[in-house]
């Protein structure tokens, strides 16, 4: 059975950005200089910037271009029904989507009301659809992992099956992976022969700037994927020091979060499951757990402040579970 959905779609161009009213780039600029100066984390204000030009880009083609400050109930009530019935956005998405334009308003009405001290936030007036599970959590096992590893390799994709491997390997989250350099994966630095340990700290999820941290890499998870993307690497003439990269007007650059997305819709075709690279946190960390190690250390590895978080992210089904504690043998 097919698990979650993702919708790829490019709803805001620059080409019809250059078009939103400057007074609403104003509003949303100043909004977003705010988040910076509270230390709001560089990919928190993008998502922020990403939510409300999507709006944006909906009220220069449905609604006259309107300005933000003006907007009433109707035009809210417009919008949501455009991400549910045309868009066909889940509840949370909506909610996030709404989130971001809610804390705009709460933005404005705090600083500016001196000039439009008539404003009042209205976004969250209208009620959000009710939260509704949508989409099925994919459980990755290990053969399907080496299917697609397999796949990849065979068809000479090496730098997709050390992304894949890694993404495994560490349970790094998206952003996480393409802060990972070549030079980190040394004899020097592997741990207890079972581990590599990124020789830096790698900035990861948290409040503010993120936290930073050490990331360890299942070495018998990635090792053999790493050495054949790495002699690839060498071949194309790659010079700079990201593990993942791409070619930008012949000079090598960082390869961009938008391709794991590529990536990711490439894998869900080849297995036929929604493939999502979150899921290769869980598969981390179920490796970890299944092989013993307790969940105070699972925690630290995966950057977690509570061990609560560990029981979410292990997807060890329940009969293999009681088989730790049962031989199968049926009582007298």
């Amino acid at each position: 059975m097919m698990g979650r959905k993702t919708r790829y779609r490019i709803l805001v161009t620059p080409e019809l950005f250059s078009q939103v009213s400057d007074e609403n780039k104003e509003l949303m600029k100043g909004f977003l200089e705010y988040l910076s100066s509270i230390g709001r984390s560089k990919t928190t204000i993008n998502n922020y910037e990403n939510d409300i030009k999507i709006f944006y880009i909906w009220n220069l083609n449905n609604n006259n271009n309107k300005f933000f400050v003006d907007l009433v109930k109707r035009d809210v009530l417009k919008y949501q029904n455009y991400l549910v019935n045309e868009l066909e956005e889940s509840s949370s998405r909506v909610r996030g989507l709404k989130s971001a334009l809610s804390s705009m308003s709460n933005f404005i009405e705090r600083m500016f009301d001196d000039i439009y001290p008539n404003f009042r936030p209205l976004i969250n007036k209208i009620p959000s659809p009710p939260s509704q599970p949508t989409r099925e959590k994919t459980i990755l096992e290990n053969n399907q992992i080496e299917k697609l590893l397999s796949i990849l390799i065979e068809n000479k994709q090496y730098q997709k099956a050390c992304l894949l491997a890694l993404a495994c390997a560490s349970g790094a989250r998206k952003s996480e992976l393409l802060r990972f350099k070549a030079s980190y994966f040394t004899d020097k630095n592997i741990v207890k022969n079972f581990f590599y340990k990124t020789p830096e700290k790698i900035k990861t999820k948290g409040r503010g700037n993120g936290n930073f941290l050490n990331k360890y890499i299942i070495i018998d998870k990635f090792k053999h994927y790493l050495e054949l993307w790495l002699k690839q690497r060498e071949e194309l003439g790659v010079d700079i020091d990201n593990l993942f990269v791409c070619k930008k007007e012949d000079k090598w650059v960082i390869l961009e979060k938008s391709a794991l997305d590529s990536y990711a819709k490439t894998f869900s075709k080849i297995l036929g499951i929604d493939f999502y690279l979150h899921s290769c946190r869980h598969f981390y960390t179920t490796y970890l757990s299944e092989y013993g190690l307790p969940s105070e250390v699972i925690k630290i590895l995966g950057g977690w402040a509570s061990v609560g978080m560990v029981s979410l992210y292990v997807d060890t089904p329940i009969d293999d579970e009681l088989g730790k504690y049962f031989d199968g043998k049926e009582s007298d």
